[in-house]
């Protein structure tokens, strides 16, 4: 399956926040937990090993991470994590041949 968008390609794992908006209020609900759940529970496992592993001052994503298990619940930004690793996948899996590079953008 092809996504156009990395975006995509989470929503369809389910790693994004159902949304319920009406009058002009936008409201974000928990993950959707769309699509497939064994790949979303690989994906989720993945970033639950990261959080513990991860060199938190020598990578700008460990630097992340810290700030936000700061201002949110520890589960939470876990599933932030895994949401970026899919997009980082997506990035790696679209652009055969290179090499996907760090950038400060990236981590923000």
């Amino acid at each position: 399956m092809q996504f156009r968008k990395a975006r995509d390609m989470a929503a369809w794992l389910g790693l994004v926040p159902a949304e319920h908006s009406t009058g002009g209020r936008q409201r974000l609900l928990g993950i959707s937990k769309r699509g497939n759940g064994y790949v979303r529970r690989l994906i989720i496992h993945g970033a639950r090993s990261c959080r513990l592993h991860l060199n938190r001052e020598g990578h700008a994503i460990g630097r992340w991470l810290s700030v936000l298990e700061a201002r949110t619940h520890h589960n939470r930004a876990i599933v932030a994590l895994a949401n970026k690793i899919t997009r980082i996948a997506w990035a790696v899996l679209t652009r055969p041949g290179q090499l996907y590079m760090r950038t400060k953008g990236a981590a923000a």
